[in-house]
């Protein structure tokens, strides 16, 4: 008979678990000394790798001692503090112990009997964080209403708009599907590109989407939604959902709600709020101006594993109607009939996601809101904002560098000036190529009225004023060296084009003197000169016999 595999005991996992702790720990401790970005080239983790898997178990310090060798060279270290692309991708030690208590657990939480707990929970911290960040009381579980931990925000956008289809069609979308050809949904070119996705995902297609016009600070404009939701509704399409944006992943840009929720309640259009960065920043209530109008909406998403402090997966999502949420997604096999959800006693949050099976999402932020407090993680965001309106000022007042956008929060896109006749996009792009192959700070960037920008995203738990003052010192580096090196060129290519003027000069003076060398030997010899025949000169005697025969006459 087979004998079953060893399995790690207790005791080896007590052992080994303190070895792990400590090599996060180590890690955390000097991920600041490591380049933010990865080095290896595509296809060097896979040649470091062996072809089969293992046929014997190995020792756990072999694992281990891989990670140093493999893994870690292969990482870009989004923990560094040296890290400003992107949005953040937070995680901290409560929420790395929660997420180690969930694993541990290995509970099955789709439906309120698997687990009790792992829902009830839930619901509950996610009334709290209703209640941080100042969202309607629709929002609450005791309302009409409530929140789940979602996989992602790309996630949120699809089910959001599921329950929008729901809505819009009465119900008929779960018997019939879609009716592309009709239904519209409404973005701005600043709309993260997951809305698309979700669009296309539901069966929509892309010819079901509208991009309205934006403002000067890349807002959406509500006159130029309300003109496309009247033209569309004229033409006989169906306005199914607007999603808005607080905080646009390019430049942060605001959609403002409290002038787009009449339109949508007038439009009778599902409104979505997409706050995935910055909808954490209202646990701040001096940020919370940033969304308001957010009593107007019918569904939002924000990330707490971008800026606050959670590992990935924990997006949070609220409707204010969960029928509308649940009429799309749920579905009934007999093996998952209980009591409890016969009974219409609980909630079974495997009716309000895309996936059937779920983790115990909620315990590492419980554990998070449970180690920071309110004012703990106030005092983060509130720290990022203040080290991003400083480097905000350092550039306003730097001739080097352009400010493009609005900076609310902790981002900061900046536009270097560049000397009259250089490629600007691609002077910025060398700058920016220039700091990330660096290894100390790593950057990203983006389009704005299509000119090339650089984005500094200060997020990073790690990340100090020093921090800050240090890519500053980058960039005005990186700048002074490259203009320098670019006015050396300039100075190059005058002097070459002034020799160039100069040889072209001699080279036509000599073409010159060549053809009238040329012209002068083309040309005829001259004949020659005959000489005159002289007249013989008069007698001298007969000159003096005419003169006196003149004066004295016969």
């Amino acid at each position: 008979m087979t004998e079953p595999a060893p399995h790690m005991t207790p005791e080896q996992f007590r052992r080994h678990g303190h070895e792990v702790v400590d090599w996060i720990a180590d890690y955390w401790s000097r991920v600041g000394t490591l380049p933010v970005r990865s080095q290896v080239s595509p296809g060097d983790v896979r040649a470091a790798l062996p072809d089969a898997a293992p046929e014997q178990g190995e020792p756990f310090s072999a694992v281990l001692a891989d990670l140093d060798r493999v893994v870690v060279p292969g990482l870009t270290h989004w923990q560094h503090p040296g890290f400003f692309g992107y949005f953040p991708a937070n995680t901290s030690g409560p929420s790395v112990l929660g997420d180690l208590v969930s694993a541990g657990l290995g509970v099955q939480g789709m439906s309120w009997v698997t687990s009790p707990a792992a829902t009830e929970l839930e619901q509950h911290v996610m009334d709290w964080f209703a209640e941080l960040l100042g969202l309607p009381e629709s929002f609450r579980s005791t309302g009409t209403g409530g929140g789940v931990v979602q996989d992602s925000s790309s996630g949120a956008n699809l089910v959001a708009l599921l329950a929008a289809l729901h809505r819009s069609s009465g119900g008929a979308t779960v018997r019939q599907g879609v009716q592309p050809d009709r239904a519209t949904v409404y973005v701005s070119s600043e709309t993260h590109s997951s809305m698309e996705k979700a669009v296309r995902i539901a069966g929509l297609g892309t010819d079901a989407v509208r991009i309205v016009e934006v403002d000067g600070d890349l807002a959406m404009n509500p006159g130029a939604l309300a003109a496309r939701l009247e033209r569309d509704t004229a033409r006989g399409h169906r306005p199914v959902l607007v999603c808005a944006t607080v905080g646009t992943t390019s430049t942060t840009a605001v959609d403002p709600l409290a002038a787009i929720g009449p339109i949508c309640q007038r439009y009778g259009v599902w409104l979505h709020v997409d706050a995935a960065y910055a909808g954490v920043s209202a646990v701040a209530p001096e940020l919370r101006e940033l969304q308001a109008g957010v009593e107007w909406a019918d569904s939002y998403t924000t990330d707490a594993h971008k800026w606050l402090l959670t590992g990935f997966d924990a997006t949070l999502f609220w409707v204010a109607d969960r029928a509308a949420l649940t009429g799309a997604l749920a579905i009934l096999p007999d093996y998952l009939r209980n009591a409890a959800t016969d009974a219409g006693a609980v909630v079974d949050y495997r009716d309000w996601q895309i996936e059937l099976g779920r983790r115990f999402r909620a315990l590492k932020l419980w554990f998070v809101v449970r180690w920071y407090g309110a004012e703990g993680l106030r005092a983060h965001i509130r720290g990022h904002v203040a080290l991003a309106q400083e480097l905000a000022g350092w550039a306003d007042a730097d001739e080097r560098f352009d400010v493009v956008t609005p900076h609310p929060l902790a981002l900061v896109c900046l536009r270097p000036r560049w000397p009259e006749g250089v490629d600007a996009d691609v002077a910025t792009m060398t700058l920016l190529d220039r700091l990330n192959d660096g290894g100390e700070v790593f950057l990203t960037h983006t389009t704005v009225r299509r000119e090339v920008v650089l984005r500094v995203s200060i997020g990073s738990p790690a990340t100090t004023r020093a921090h800050v003052q240090r890519v500053w010192a980058l960039l005005v580096e990186g700048h002074d060296w490259l203009a320098a090196d670019f006015a050396a060129q300039a100075a190059e290519q005058a002097a070459a084009r002034a020799a160039e003027r100069r040889r072209a000069e001699a080279e036509r003076q000599q073409a010159e003197a060549d053809r009238a060398a040329r012209e002068q030997a083309e040309q005829p010899p001259a004949e020659p000169a005959q000489e005159p025949v002289a007249e013989p000169a008069p007698d001298a005697g007969a000159e003096d016999a005419t003169a006196e025969g003149a004066e004295h006459p016969a």
